[in-house]
C-alpha cells in the first residue's frame, strides 16, 4: 500500500470521529501521540516508553473503558517518567480530545493493520506523515494552512541554495519543519542516505545539521513528529526567535523561511535589544533576524518567502531593506502568483541573498522573475507544481533546466549567463535604479495585459474598472470561503 493510500485512510478515520466532537486539527495531534507509539515499536526505541503503556499493550484485547483509561494516563505522565528528550517534548501537555472509548479502540486497530512498507521495503512513515499534515493545511476549517508552505515552492528553493554536508541550515519560523526536512532529503538523496559516510559526518547530519524554533506547541509537537518519522534527531526550539532568546541563533551556513504574517501582538515591538531597526511588523523582524544569523563567509545563503509589504513598506522597512542590501548579495526576487496560500489574495514573494563578508556594497543589481502577473489561478483546478517553475529556474541558474538542476547546478549566482536569458518575465534592476526609488523593492512585474484596452484609442482601461473587476474577483473567493464554512 502507497504512503499515499495510507494517509487518505487514516485521514478518512477523522469523518467517523466528527461525532466525538473532534476537529481536523484535533483529529491530527490525537494521530499523532497514538503514531508516535506505534513508531517506537516500528523503529525499536520502544524501551523509552514505560511497558505499562507500550503499542502492544493498546492492540491486545483489553476493555474499551480500561484501554482508554490507560491512554489518558499515559498522555498525562509519560513526560515524567521517560529519559528521552524528544518523547519528552511531543507529549509535553498532552492531552485527548477524545471523549468516546470505542473511537480510540478504532484509531489503534486501524494503525495497527496498516502495512507501513511498500514493496521494495521502503519505510514510508514520514512521507504518510507529511500527506497528513498536507491534507490539514488544505483543510481550511482546521486553520492550519499558516504552518504548510506548498511542497513545490519549499523543494524548489532548497534545490536552488543546493545545501552542502556539513553545512548547518535553520528555519526560525519552522511550522512543521517542512523546510529543514526538505533539505535534509535533497541531500540524503546525493549520498545514499548518509549510509557511506563516516560515522561522525553521519552523526552531525542526523542529529546537528539542520535546525529551527516554533513558538506554537501545537506546531512544534508536529515539527518534532515529522522530523523524527523521517530520521531526523533535530533540535527545534519551543520560543519566540524575536525573542532575547533569537539572539543565539547564528552563524548558520544556510537558512530557509516563511515567517509568519502579520504583525506583533498587540502592535509591540521584539523583546530583542539587537536589532538596528525594530518594528511591530514580524516579517521586517524576521528578515533583520535571518541575514544577521547568517555566516559572514560570502558563501552564507537564505531563501525566504515573505508578503509585498515588505518590499514596499516605509520608515524602517526602508532602512532595513537598505541594510540588506548593504550587508548581503540580494541577487533574485521571484514575485510568486496568488492562490498558492491558505489565505487568499495573500501577495508573496520569495527573497534570495548570501550574506557578504563586508558590512556595506554587497548588492550591485537584482533580477526579478514576475510568476504573477498573467499567470493561471491555481487552486483545486489548476494544481500547483513544481513544473510551473520551470522558467524561472532556467533563468536563475542561467541556463540549467528544472531536470538538471538537482544533479548540475552548485548554488552559485552567474549574472553573466543569467543575462543571456531571454524572458520577458525576467529582468535585473542596478542597485542605484532601486536607491533612487527610496530602497522600493516592489518592482519587477511585467505589463498586465488586463490593463490594456483594444479599442481604437489605446488607451489604458478606466482604474475604477480594473478595480471592480479585482474586487469581483475576491468578492468570489470570499463566497466560495463562505460556503465551505457552512
Amino acid at each position: 500500500m502507497s504512503a499515499q493510500e495510507i494517509a487518505n485512510k487514516l485521514w478518512n478515520l477523522c469523518n467517523v470521529l466528527r461525532d466525538d466532537g473532534v476537529t481536523y486539527h484535533e483529529y491530527l495531534n490525537e494521530l499523532t501521540y497514538i503514531l508516535f507509539l506505534k513508531l517506537s515499536e516500528v523503529k525499536g526505541f520502544d524501551q523509552h516508553i514505560p511497558e505499562e503503556y507500550q503499542w502492544q499493550y493498546f492492540v491486545k484485547e483489553h476493555d474499551n473503558n480500561e484501554a482508554f483509561a490507560r491512554y489518558r494516563e499515559f498522555l498525562a505522565t509519560v513526560s515524567n517518567k521517560t529519559d528521552s528528550v524528544s518523547i519528552q517534548e511531543i507529549y509535553s501537555n498532552a492531552s485527548t480530545s477524545l471523549r468516546k472509548p470505542v473511537n480510540f479502540r478504532s484509531l489503534v486497530t486501524a494503525i495497527d493493520k496498516l502495512d507501513w512498507y511498500e514493496e521494495d521495503d521502503r519505510d514510508v512513515m514520514g512521507d504518510i506523515y507529511e500527506s497528513l499534515l498536507q491534507k490539514n493545511a488544505g483543510e481550511k476549517k482546521s486553520g492550519a494552512g499558516q504552518y504548510f508552505t506548498p511542497r513545490p515552492l519549499i523543494n524548489i528553493m532548497v534545490d536552488l541554495l543546493a545545501p552542502k554536508l556539513g553545512e548547518r541550515w535553520t528555519d526560525p519560523a519552522a511550522g512543521t519543519f517542512g523546510f529543514m526536512i526538505s533539505a535534509d532529503h535533497y541531500l540524503r538523496s546525493k549520498y545514499d542516505n548518509y549510509y557511506d559516510l563516516p560515522e561522525k559526518d553521519r552523526k552531525f547530519q542526523i542529529e546537528e545539521a539542520f535546525s529551527g524554533v516554533e513558538l506554537v506547541p501545537d506546531a512544534h509537537r508536529l515539527a518534532l513528529m515529522n522530523a523524527r518519522l523521517h530520521g531526523m534527531e533535530s533540535t527545534i526550539h519551543l520560543g519566540d526567535t524575536l525573542t532575547e532568546f533569537g539572539k543565539s541563533l547564528k552563524n548558520y551556513d544556510g537558512v530557509l523561511a516563511n515567517p509568519p504574517f502579520g504583525t506583533k501582538q498587540g502592535g509591540e515591538r521584539p523583546t530583542r535589544d539587537d536589532f538596528t531597526f525594530p518594528t511591530s511588523n514580524k516579517q521586517l523582524n524576521f528578515l533583520q533576524h535571518i541575514y544577521r544569523s547568517l555566516k559572514k563567509d560570502g558563501k552564507a545563503r537564505a531563501a525566504v518567502v515573505l508578503p509585498d509589504n515588505v518590499l514596499f513598506e516605509d520608515g524602517d522597512g526602508q532602512k532595513i531593506r537598505r541594510d540588506l542590501l548593504d550587508k548581503c548579495e540580494l541577487h533574485t526576487i521571484l514575485r510568486l502568483p496568488t492562490g498558492i496560500f491558505y489565505a487568499a489574495g495573500v501577495k508573496t514573494n520569495v527573497l534570495f541573498f548570501t550574506r557578504g563578508k563586508t558590512e556595506t556594497g554587497n548588492t550591485k543589481q537584482v533580477w526579478f522573475y514576475d510568476m504573477r502577473t498573467n499567470a493561471p489561478s491555481y487552486g483545486k483546478r489548476t494544481p500547483f507544481e513544481e513544473k510551473a517553475f520551470a522558467d524561472f529556474v532556467t533563468a536563475y541558474t542561467g541556463g540549467i533546466t528544472i531536470d538538471q538542476v538537482e544533479t548540475d547546478y552548485d548554488g552559485t549566482v552567474d549574472h553573466e549567463k543569467r543575462a543571456t536569458i531571454k524572458d520577458e518575465r525576467w529582468q535585473s534592476i542596478s542597485v542605484e535604479t532601486i536607491a533612487k526609488k527610496n530602497y522600493s523593492l516592489d518592482l519587477g512585474l511585467i505589463a498586465d495585459s488586463s490593463l490594456t484596452n483594444s479599442d481604437d484609442l489605446g488607451e489604458p482601461i478606466d482604474i475604477a474598472k480594473q478595480a471592480l473587476h479585482e474586487l469581483e474577483a475576491i468578492t468570489k473567493e470570499l463566497n466560495a470561503m463562505i460556503k465551505e464554512l457552512q
